[in-house]
């Protein structure tokens, strides 16, 4: 049988290894109601603390869109930046180390699997909170909306290849390090408000996180001169690429960085 060589051998890995987290989510439908359904319950509760204090209608989009927000970067978090640390405890981080294509394709299929199930889990939650509450969407710029999408969504999971070496060399530390990076940047990106509420200068310090920039511009979008911009679109845009770059070079970096550290001190090998 020939030997699968070059960019075909990298899309078999990672097609390979997304297979298991998009398949999976099919098998056990039950995870499809603790993913969309429980979720959506804080949402709802931030909505309805909106609705009390007669805010205006903009206002349950905000939080409608920041709970679909909150799937990405718990996917980030849990599923990308956690993720080695958790195969070294079950024995297979060896086997990426050693395998012929390179951990990069790994780490692409486990991009690619996770961002199918949260989108999906991302769609139910808008659908869902749009229906009930009757909230519309200008979707008048729908193209340049899912620009805004696409490149965040880039800056995003390259941050958490960068984490996933991170985390995997500070060790037993990845599960709390992963709390540590929930409730704070939920405030700091203003996932449930503008960002501008921040002050200005506050928020252009937490725009180092793709979410505050990428939230600032889709919220622009969905609904006009209504919201309080930090930049114009385009800035963000601008932003998210550079962002985009920057973390895709830091994580090639940080990966060769870590494998560099294994064979070096031979920590892979090593549950604690």
């Amino acid at each position: 049988m020939p030997r699968v060589r070059g960019l075909r051998r990298v899309l078999r890995a990672a097609l390979g290894r997304a297979y298991p987290r998009i398949i999976g989510q099919n098998r056990e439908r039950s995870w499809l109601f603790y993913d969309t359904i429980l979720p959506l319950l804080g949402t709802i509760a931030f909505v309805y603390v909106y609705k009390a204090l007669g805010a205006p209608d903009r206002f349950i989009g905000y939080v409608i869109m920041g709970g679909a927000t909150t799937a990405f970067w718990m996917n980030v978090m849990w599923n990308m930046a956690a993720q080695f640390y958790w195969d070294k405890q079950g024995g297979n981080l060896e086997l990426y180390m050693v395998v012929p294509c390179g951990i990069t394709p790994i780490l692409l299929g486990m991009s690619l699997g996770g961002f199918v199930a949260t989108v999906l889990r991302a769609v139910a939650i808008v659908l869902i909170g749009s229906l009930m509450f009757h909230v519309r969407f200008d979707i008048s710029n729908l193209g340049v909306f899912l620009l805004v999408f696409g490149v965040a969504v880039v800056a995003l999971y390259g941050l958490g290849v960068t984490f996933a070496s991170l985390f995997l060399l500070w060790g037993r530390e990845a599960w709390h390090m992963a709390e540590l990076f929930m409730e704070p940047v939920f405030l700091a990106s203003g996932f449930y408000f503008p960002v501008r509420a921040l002050g200005f200068w506050a928020a252009m310090g937490t725009s180092l996180i793709p979410l505050t920039l990428a939230l600032d511009a889709m919220r622009q979008l969905l609904f006009g001169a209504a919201h309080p911009a930090l930049l114009p679109v385009w800035w963000e845009v601008g932003g998210l690429v550079f962002l985009a770059v920057l973390f895709i070079i830091l994580a090639r970096f940080m990966l060769r960085r870590m494998e560099y550290l294994a064979r070096r001190e031979g920590r892979l090998s090593l549950r604690f």
